[in-house]
């Protein structure tokens, strides 16, 4: 999906990582990120939100909750939104901010006492049982906490595996009960995913989620709640930061924009975010007729996968599709048409769109590309334990 943008704009990011691969370095499943373009992508991102009036937290599941990356990110945007937990954390132990806690995940009632004690500037609650809890959790540490209404998506709109929110047609009266709870106080609204990216064209759009949460924010105003903050979510990016600021959004929340990876990405190689990572595997062996297998364990089944670049030979073939419900073990390789042999061991590159958290990959963390001194400063787990 990517592959094309990364060899014609990060060119040297591609060679570092073959060439840590030929020696040694790092195993195949690896994800190799260039700190600088992160780094870089987040000055943009933080300088264009400030020239609109815009603020960010920051998401980093889709880099491994790398704690390099995020401090290289939180230089630009020092406040994040953490979708549970674990990545709260991650996040929190690398010297990140906590802006939006319980952004996708609500927060377990047992870990309340210790993310609130961070002073989060939000909680995001998705019902009136968490809003509870959130609020006798904050009346025992004798704060009042800030809290965000998640709306329940419009119709046609939520993922499978991400619903829950307030009705917009239930909203007055669970702001109704929270107004009494002693420990939050409504601070604001968001849903998910308010913006997506059109998949012909790229552009980012907003959904019915988003107006779904303007007129939830109304509907909040019209109680005497003030300064309500709207959080908008989804395909947050130099492109789209215009559009929140248009429609009445307070926040953003990059994720792919800070590697450069958003759909939009993929169909318009002159955004100003860089790609910023490099899936790097080897060939694990050949089947009888011809087509390559390559070591697995990084592939998303969102990823659109379309091609692979085989360094050694400068082959591009292109990746077979697999079902969603396998385990990828393995990802097949079109069979050279040339009638070329490809060795069991080459290096193979390939750019799309992932999820790193959800895999059994290596995350390398690379320095210096900026400068043409690159060097590997790290290797990490999924979940940004240093290996």
């Amino acid at each position: 999906m990517f592959l094309d943008s990364l060899l014609a704009r990060n060119p040297g990011l591609a060679d570092t990582a073959a060439d840590l691969h030929r020696r040694g370095e790092i195993p195949p499943d690896t994800y190799v990120m260039d700190l600088d373009a992160v780094a870089e992508n987040a000055a943009l991102l933080a300088g264009e939100a400030e020239r609109l009036g815009l603020s960010l937290w920051f998401v980093v599941k889709q880099l491994g909750r790398n704690p390099e990356l995020i401090r290289a990110v939180s230089r630009a945007i020092p406040s994040f939104a953490a979708i549970d937990p674990a990545e709260a954390r991650t996040l929190h132990a690398a010297g990140a901010r906590a802006g939006n806690l319980g952004h996708l995940v609500q927060i377990p009632h047992r870990a309340l006492p210790e993310v609130l004690g961070w002073r989060p500037e939000a909680v995001t609650v998705f019902d009136r049982a968490n809003a509870r809890a959130v609020s006798a959790a904050a009346e025992r540490l004798g704060l009042v906490q800030d809290v965000l209404v998640r709306l329940e998506g419009a119709d046609g709109s939520v993922y499978p595996g991400q619903e829950g929110g307030v009705p917009l047609y239930a909203l007055d009266a669970f702001a109704a009960e929270a107004e009494r709870l002693p420990g939050i106080r409504i601070a604001g609204v968001t849903a998910f995913p308010c913006v997506l990216c059109d998949p012909k064209t790229g552009a980012p759009v907003p959904t019915p989620s988003f107006d779904l949460a303007l007129k939830a924010r109304e509907l909040l105003a019209a109680r005497g709640h003030q300064h309500l903050k709207l959080s908008a979510p989804s395909a947050t990016s130099m492109a789209s930061l215009p559009l929140l600021a248009r429609l009445g959004a307070t926040h953003g929340e990059p994720g792919h924009a800070l590697t450069g990876t958003t759909p939009l990405h993929a169909l318009d190689a002159d955004q100003p975010e860089r790609p910023a990572y490099v899936y790097v595997t080897e060939v694990a062996h050949t089947l009888a007729d011809g087509r390559p297998a390559v070591f697995g364990g990084g592939f998303y089944p969102r990823a659109r996968i379309t091609s692979a670049l085989l360094p050694r030979t400068g082959r591009r073939l292109s990746v077979q599709g697999a079902p969603a419900e396998n385990i990828d073990y393995y990802r097949l390789l079109a069979a050279p048409g040339d009638g070329g042999r490809v060795q069991v061991g080459d290096t193979a590159l390939l750019a799309f769109r992932t999820q790193i958290f959800v895999t059994r990959s290596t995350v390398a963390v690379v320095a210096g590309l900026s400068s043409g001194k690159p060097r590997l400063t790290g290797l990490y787990d999924a979940h940004g334990r240093a290996l």
